[in-house]
């Protein structure tokens, strides 16, 4: 009995050690989109849902498979100056940026552990100047214009060169997982804030679960002192950030959750986090946009409607009927409705000269001096009909003087 005892005595002790040892792991366990567990000890810090818009729009690009590549340099290849040309090609994917919304699809561009830069025209070459002597590495991928990496085969490309003589600086080892840190990057306006990375030669974690040979790893992320693991490959929006400055830190680990040693693995940003910015992305996040408007930066030859309610249920006047004034400007009330006619104007008239015309003949019992004062009678009305403001003061006295 006592045996029995101690036994379990022990087998208590054995466990808590192992959850203890274990404490750390469970502390940033990796969350997916199947799961609703929350990030443990993550105080502000919390993954929720993309905005619906940006879900909507993303549908668009369902059709792509981007392929890029990178035309020059060549890999390993050395030049003799500190400036070099970078030709870069894209297929399958519409690089454009929509002038209104200043977005669109694009290339994010690295050189070595820099910041990428956005490249919207990657058929103009990007001229690299004073490069340091050593090994300098560009990295490449397809982006959607709210900045979410392309994950297909083809859709990132990377070359390795050399000013003057290689070095082990900017040098990746090709036969090891590689992760390039995307976003966040720069001054956000609005939450939630996308986190998004790329990863080369990294299995996906379910594969290097069941296969033993194969290595299994996760992205360790913190943001402000608050860690927790990736083992998707996918991107996650996050809400917890404190206004002004936050910084970030990717980093490639081991299944020992140890940092795998290759250039670029462990990298960190600051970012700026501005309520009061109001630029496209904060708008499509914050569902200030509407889907109309923002197809713009999904579709280069789409044209949002500009047309209003209003302006859709009122029909247009007839301009071979009125001019470009109001009718109120025209005519007087009386005669507002005498002006939108169905008939053409050109027989109205014609119809008044020929009426004029058979009136104003002389017969046996008018003659020609009683013609021409009804005529100037007419004269006097046809006048008085016009506005005020389109007779000038001195034509109307002009009239008058005739007339009398």
């Amino acid at each position: 009995m006592r045996k029995n005892l101690w036994s379990w005595i022990c087998l208590i002790f054995i466990s808590w050690g192992l959850v203890s040892c274990s404490d750390t792991i469970e502390s940033v366990q990796a969350f997916n989109s199947k799961s609703s567990t929350p990030i443990p000890k993550a105080e502000k810090i919390a993954e929720v849902a993309p905005p619906k818009l940006i879900q909507e729009l993303g549908k668009t690009f369902a059709q792509y498979q981007p392929q890029v590549a990178i035309l020059s340099p060549k890999n390993n290849q050395t030049f003799e100056d500190t400036t070099v040309k970078v030709q870069l090609q894209v297929k399958d994917l519409p690089i454009f940026k929509d002038e209104t919304l200043n977005m669109g699809p694009h290339l994010h561009f690295f050189v070595d552990a820099k910041p990428y830069q956005a490249i919207y025209n990657p058929d103009e070459p990007i001229i690299l100047e004073d490069l340091t002597p050593g090994t300098h590495t560009i990295r490449v991928f397809a982006s959607r214009p709210w900045h979410e990496s392309f994950k297909n085969e083809g859709a990132y490309a990377q070359t390795t060169f050399h000013i003057f003589t290689p070095t082990d600086d900017n040098n990746p080892d090709l036969d090891k997982p590689l992760l390039t840190y995307s976003r966040p990057q720069g001054t956000y306006g609005a939450e939630p804030i996308m986190l998004d990375y790329y990863l080369t030669n990294a299995p996906l974690h379910l594969v290097a679960e069941q296969e033993e040979a194969i290595s299994d790893w996760r992205i360790r992320v913190t943001v402000n002192g608050e860690n927790f693991l990736l083992d998707t490959w996918q991107p996650i929006y996050l809400q917890g950030f404190n206004k002004g400055q936050n910084w970030v830190k990717l980093e490639f680990i081991n299944e020992k959750g140890e940092t795998v040693k290759n250039a670029f693995n462990s990298t960190v940003r600051v970012i700026n986090y501005d309520p009061k910015k109001k630029d496209t992305l904060s708008r499509l996040v914050k569902g200030k946009i509407s889907l109309e408007q923002a197809r713009a930066i999904v579709e280069q030859s789409y044209e949002p409607s500009t047309i209003s309610e209003e302006e859709e249920l009122t029909p247009p006047l007839n301009p071979e009927v009125l001019p470009s004034e109001t009718v109120e400007e025209i005519v007087p009330p009386e005669t507002e409705s005498s002006l939108i006619n169905t008939e053409p104007e050109t027989n109205i008239e014609s119809s008044e000269t020929e009426t004029k015309s058979e009136e104003m003949m002389p017969t046996e019992e008018t003659s020609e001096v009683d013609i021409i004062e009804e005529e100037q009678k007419e004269t006097v009305i046809d006048s008085n009909l016009l506005p005020s403001s389109k007779v000038d003061s001195q034509e109307k006295s002009e009239l008058t003087s005739e007339n009398e």
